[in-house]
């Protein structure tokens, strides 16, 4: 964090705390609504069940490389957008996680005694 007298810290910008990404099952959402598309129907069309799609539209189930290619063939959104929506969101997660930041921390003490 950083500190400057007389500036409360909350209102420099570096120490702002990020918005939520977007899951990328959020874009597939409005995409599907937008075109007037059954889930159902995307799910068949690209080979996958119903339950992956919807899972992953309720951002209930990562996007992983083999599906978000699935959606650009599908829909045409390419697929490193999807990718890299779901590698924000991981990080944000698992980031927001106090278990694994008090895990990171303790390894960080370490790394810093060798």
């Amino acid at each position: 964090m950083i500190k400057i007298k007389g500036i409360n810290s909350r209102m420099i910008a570096n120490n702002i705390e990020p918005f939520e990404p977007t899951h990328p099952g959020e874009l597939l959402r409005e995409e599907i609504k937008y075109r007037h598309l059954s889930q159902k129907q995307l799910a068949s069309d690209m080979g996958v069940s119903y339950t992956v799609l919807n899972d992953i539209v309720n951002c209930k189930r990562p996007v992983n490389i083999r599906f978000a290619l699935l959606c650009e063939a599908a829909l045409g959104i390419p697929a490193h957008i999807l990718i890299d929506l779901q590698s924000d969101y991981d990080m944000y997660t698992v980031r927001n996680d106090k278990s694994f930041s008090e895990r990171l921390k303790s390894i960080r003490k370490i790394a810093a005694a060798l």
